[in-house]
């Protein structure tokens, strides 16, 4: 047995979880899948966090739908293919879904929407608490 440290070569090629780096968690591939994907702006500004999202040519009380739950606010949309034309269309027609997680410290019963000009705006209220200090945890010996 070799007391060396063990040499890995390195790759031409980065590890692969290195490639998914900046890639959206895999709830949010779902609606790449199953449904269109909602282009969302999002702040956190003035004790709200903000969420606005690109939805025109809705009814917002007949297509629209906004969910908070368990730290995930979801925003699901559907909408109707017009077949009084023939020609060519470039909209996008379905189910569209996203799904976006809350900040630390939201408040979801204070969730109000508001839609305007094709442009839903989702607001959270969120406390303004210290983030979570972490507390050093002492090893004990099994001898």
């Amino acid at each position: 047995m070799s007391l060396l440290p063990a040499h890995r070569p390195h790759s031409l090629f980065p590890d692969l979880t290195e490639w998914l780096t900046g890639f959206p968690a895999v709830e949010n591939l779902r609606p790449l899948v199953g449904g269109h994907l909602i282009k969302v702006e999002d702040e956190l500004t003035e004790g709200k966090y903000l969420v606005r999202a690109e939805l025109p040519g809705l009814d917002p009380d007949k297509d629209v739908e906004v969910v908070v739950r368990d730290g995930v606010l979801t925003i699901k949309a559907e909408r109707s293919e017009r077949h009084e034309t023939k020609g060519r269309t470039e909209f996008s027609y379905g189910s569209f879904a996203r799904s976006v997680s809350l900040p630390a410290g939201a408040n979801e019963d204070g969730t109000t929407a508001t839609y305007d000009k094709g442009i839903l705006t989702v607001s959270v209220p969120v406390t303004t608490t210290q983030a979570p200090q972490g507390k050093r945890v002492s090893i004990t010996s099994g001898e």
